[in-house]
């Protein structure tokens, strides 16, 4: 997410109540997670493990709970919980904004687009031209919908990353800011959900389709021309790169990638990146014909243990 201005490191640690390690003056134009910085941006870790990814990553201001060395190029904000701090910047420049209507005033809805009976479309959302929302649909604050798409009815774009911290007295949820973007020409079926990026994007590329009863999480981008079988779930942070194919109940762990004109075969669970141009099957997903030697290997071990043969 990008703030609306930039903000000076002196001001962003004086609205955290954090020791600024830095020029004062050093610009920070927006936050992200880990997984999404660039240059500018504002990120956080709270673990030594991830200490040195935080630093060598592409975020220029990095909140810590440990005074370290800052690099060159780079700027501090020391605190004694930074997941609490980026959360309370989250909650400040992308606050809950309760709707007062199924419509609202602030959504930008280009000509030629049908909004269907009891579809609900956010603040700030932006649709492009000949798109169909069905009934009941739901469109999230700030989603973005290029030209010619099609979103079916149940369907629900941009709840909120499933994202959180465990704590002594429970759970501690890391809001989000993120967004969804859909491009041009994707249709998406009905009672698909599609969360949000935590503070980047959600992204559905030119051309894909995706079936019913579909999640994807959040931070994930889907490329052009893909297609998603029903029940698929793929979880966040995840590539899916151009021409894949999924079919149904495939189930995609996250922070993987799989490949350019990758095709999973349904039933499938995806534990590792995938190499592009070849057929998955199985569980984990492997060459299909390699999983049916195992199969009937398996099928035969019952009788190899007791003596039998044939």
């Amino acid at each position: 997410m990008k703030f609306p201005n930039p903000i000076k490191l002196s001001d962003l640690a004086d609205l955290l109540k954090a020791k600024p390690v830095g020029n004062p003056d050093f610009s920070v134009t927006g936050m992200n997670e880990i997984h999404m910085v660039e240059a500018g941006d504002l990120t956080f870790v709270d673990h030594p493990k991830y200490y040195a990814k935080a630093m060598n990553s592409k975020a220029t201001t990095i909140l810590i709970n440990k005074e370290v060395e800052c690099p060159d190029g780079k700027a501090l904000l020391i605190c004694e919980k930074p997941f609490d701090a980026y959360v309370s910047l989250a909650l400040r420049f992308r606050p809950f904004e309760p709707a007062v209507g199924m419509i609202s005033e602030s959504a930008v809805i280009g000509a030629g687009t049908i909004i269907q009976p009891g579809a609900f479309i956010g603040n700030h959302v932006t649709i492009g031209e000949k798109c169909i929302i069905h009934a009941n649909a739901t469109i999230y604050d700030h989603t973005v919908i290029g030209d010619r798409v099609i979103i079916h009815s149940g369907a629900v774009l941009g709840a909120d990353a499933y994202y959180f911290q465990r704590r002594p007295e429970g759970w501690k949820k890391l809001e989000s800011c993120g967004r969804v973007v859909i491009e041009n020409d994707v249709e998406i079926g009905a009672v698909t959900t599609i969360d949000k990026g935590v503070s980047g994007d959600t992204t559905i590329s030119f051309g894909t389709k995706i079936d019913n009863h579909v999640q994807i999480g959040h931070d994930t981008k889907v490329g052009c021309h893909c297609l998603i079988g029903a029940h698929c779930a793929i979880a966040g942070v995840t590539i899916i790169e151009d021409d894949v194919i999924l079919w149904a109940r495939v189930s995609v762990n996250k922070d993987l990638v799989i490949g350019k004109k990758a095709i999973v075969l349904a039933m499938s669970g995806v534990d590792k990146s995938l190499d592009g141009g070849k057929t998955y099957w199985g569980i984990p997903a492997d060459d299909p014909r390699k999983k049916w030697r195992e199969l009937v290997a398996l099928k035969q071990l019952p009788d190899f243990l007791t003596g039998k043969t044939h």
